[in-house]
């Protein structure tokens, strides 16, 4: 049997010199490179999405009037009078004025304030009380995790709207922003206890948990300090994609009478109180509808941006 790896008598055999091989440039590493992570990766990501550059610049914008709407307008949005009923706008009232007479501009700015408090406040309750719920659930496992898990149950066949508006039926004289902060955290947190309870599953059993354990780390030491950290991306996605939800639901909550007292400037609130005058002035209820919709859609698009950077399966090709 011939050798085939021997050349045949007279035959030389031709062998490239390395340096004209693409060889040596594909297995070079370099080593001086910083190492990355998931979250360098994926805020290298956003910085490079669209939709992530164009919802921070409304969210920012957003935040800043809800913080400053001194800046955009001098008027009171409590202050109202008859004689100015649904009078068009004029110098210094962009927007006009709704049936009772207030400016719709300052209560458009101002109502910035509370619709984004409500969404951020019940946003962070959520998280908070979401996570531990279902870090613990995930973690402990055994009967913890299945006593935690029909709690779960049990308020996810609760619809949040649904809920709430009975709770708040139940306490109709409390007059504080934080009765709908707290009705809404109450029914969702659910699904961030989900979310949390799924991603500790999935990384309580990872080699650097064990390598942990090994060196003498506590449970709880290695709950807080190494699983749970390893585990906010989900958390993070579903945090911004809610934050929209809520603001919705306060605005609905406002818009049937048993959200927040109708001496608090809200868009719920204002857009409950344009109904009655749709037909004979719609731009009333079009301008506090627009900046619900807006603040929503950048809640959302951010929500997106957020899912796609940190869940590369979801990247679109």
């Amino acid at each position: 049997m011939t050798d085939i790896t021997k050349p045949l008598p007279g035959q030389e055999r031709y062998v490239a010199p390395l340096e004209e091989t693409p060889l040596q440039t594909v297995d070079t590493v370099d080593e001086s490179a910083t190492a990355t992570s998931m979250w360098s990766d994926a805020w290298r990501a956003l910085r490079r999405n669209p939709l992530f550059i164009i919802s921070s610049i409304l969210i920012v914008f957003i935040i800043f009037v809800a913080l400053f709407p001194g800046v955009f307008t001098k008027n009171d949005p409590n202050y109202c009078t008859l004689d100015n009923s649904l009078e068009p706008a004029r110098p210094g009232h962009p927007f006009g004025f709704d049936l009772q007479g207030c400016d719709v501009y300052s209560r458009v700015i101002y109502g910035t304030r509370t619709s984004l408090s409500v969404g951020i406040l019940s946003t962070l309750i959520v998280v908070a009380v979401g996570t531990l719920i279902g870090a613990i659930a995930g973690f402990c496992g055994g009967w913890i995790d299945a006593v935690l898990s029909r709690i779960v149950d049990i308020f996810m066949a609760i619809p949040m709207l649904l809920g709430a508006i009975v709770v708040l039926q139940m306490f109709r004289t409390i007059t504080s922003i934080w009765k709908v902060v707290l009705v809404l955290a109450l029914f969702g947190w659910v699904s961030t206890a989900r979310i949390a309870r799924g991603a500790v599953l999935s990384s309580k059993n990872l080699e650097f948990n064990t390598a942990s354990t090994a060196l003498g780390s506590t449970p709880m030491r290695n709950l807080f300090r190494h699983i749970l950290p390893n585990s906010l991306a989900p958390i993070i996605v579903i945090a911004t994609t809610s934050l929209g939800s809520y603001i919705v639901s306060e605005a609905t909550l406002s818009f049937l009478g048993i959200g927040l007292p109708s001496t608090t400037v809200s868009w719920g609130g204002d857009i409950s109180n344009a109904q009655s005058i749709l037909r004979t002035d719609p731009m009333v209820l079009f301008y506090p509808s627009v900046a619900l919709a807006v603040t929503v859609l950048a809640f959302i698009m951010m929500g997106d941006a957020v899912k796609d950077a940190l869940d590369p399966k979801s990247r679109t090709a």
